[in-house]
């Protein structure tokens, strides 16, 4: 029949025929016969759609960064899109009428470099490099509640931000920081462990010091115990000194005792043979000398009286003209001592 035709989209594909300006049948990877004169299709792709973007924006610091990312979305209700934008199919069911289909990723690129433009501005440098992540989920969850994406009937799905880039230049200003903050890093970690090894030497001198003077303290301790017990030793000595000095001296005293009890015998002793001999010489000054000699004469040897014959002999020499002694008188009195030194000497 002429005009009626037969068209099929994929499941990925939701299809739309309008007749008479309203919806006559819809649905994801419907077949269908229409009168051509009559009906519009629309084909609105479902599935999801990854789009890469790259932009240039400027920190809150005025320094210019390049941002490289990728976005995925799809089409959540096919309705409202093909309401706010022309997905219509041309004559024959090949290729659309418009180019909105090809713009779609274009407006939704747009709204999250609005949003990524925002945290961009309001954040420094620094933090903008670093913060590649967080701006990712933030930005993923404005464009989830955009109330511009659900007027197009799109849904974000995923957003990934792959690197924030600053200029040439800048890198290298930022590499030169960083590498002179590395640098003062390695010497600050340099001094740190000279200073904590100085410490350490410190610590063990001290340590030592500490053992010297405890070893110090004990020689001391030993010395002055060692001076106590000498001083002990001689304070002992001194006392047996004086106790034998003290004995000596009463010693002394008593021999002096002694001396003097012994002088005062002596001299009792000879005042009393003085007193005798003294009444002995008194009663024999009025005697006879010759009954005192012949007293005296009593009980001695023949020598001894020959000896004193000779005496009187001499006394009385004037008297005697001539005295003849025979040898044998002379032997007989020269024997008798040497017989009287035999006897006491047996």
């Amino acid at each position: 029949m002429l005009g009626l035709r037969f068209i099929k989209s994929n499941p990925t594909t939701h299809l739309i025929a309008f007749r008479g300006g309203r919806i006559a049948r819809q649905g994801a990877g419907l077949a269908l016969f229409y009168y051509a004169p009559t009906t519009s299709l629309v084909a609105v792709p479902i599935q999801s759609r990854e789009v890469p973007f790259i932009f240039e924006k400027v920190t809150s610091d005025f320094q210019t960064v390049t941002i490289q990312g990728q976005l995925s979305y799809r089409i959540a209700d096919p309705e409202r899109t093909a309401r706010s934008l022309n997905f219509t199919l041309r004559a024959g069911g090949k290729g659309y009428e418009s180019d909105d289909p090809e713009k779609l990723h274009e407006r939704v690129v747009a709204v999250a470099q609005v949003s990524i433009q925002r945290l961009i501005h309001e954040s420094p440098l620094t933090e903008a490099i670093r913060s590649a992540g967080p701006f990712a989920a933030r930005v993923l969850r404005e464009l989830r509640e955009s109330s511009e994406l659900a007027t197009l009937g799109v849904e974000a799905q995923g957003l990934s931000i792959l690197a924030i880039k600053p200029t040439p230049e800048t890198a290298r200003a930022l590499e030169a920081k960083a590498r002179e903050a590395i640098l003062l890093e390695a010497d600050s970690a340099i001094y740190a462990r000279r200073n904590a090894a100085v410490e350490n030497e410190r610590a063990i001198k001290e340590s030592e010091l500490d053992t010297e003077v405890a070893v110090e303290q004990k020689k001391r301790v030993i010395r002055e115990t060692q001076m106590d017990a000498e001083a002990s030793v001689q304070q002992r000595k001194a006392q047996l000194r004086e106790a034998d000095l003290t004995a000596n001296i009463q010693l002394e005293e008593q021999r002096k005792q002694l001396v003097h009890a012994h002088a005062d015998n002596t001299r009792t002793a000879a005042e009393a043979e003085a007193f005798r001999m003294a009444a002995s010489i008194k009663a024999l000054q009025s005697a006879d000398p010759r009954i005192i000699q012949a007293l005296a004469s009593v009980g001695m040897e023949p020598r001894q009286l020959i000896a004193q014959a000779f005496g009187g002999l001499a006394e009385r020499a004037e008297k005697i003209g001539q005295l003849n002694l025979s040898p044998d008188l002379l032997q007989t009195l020269l024997a008798a001592p040497a017989r009287a030194e035999v006897s006491r000497a047996r």
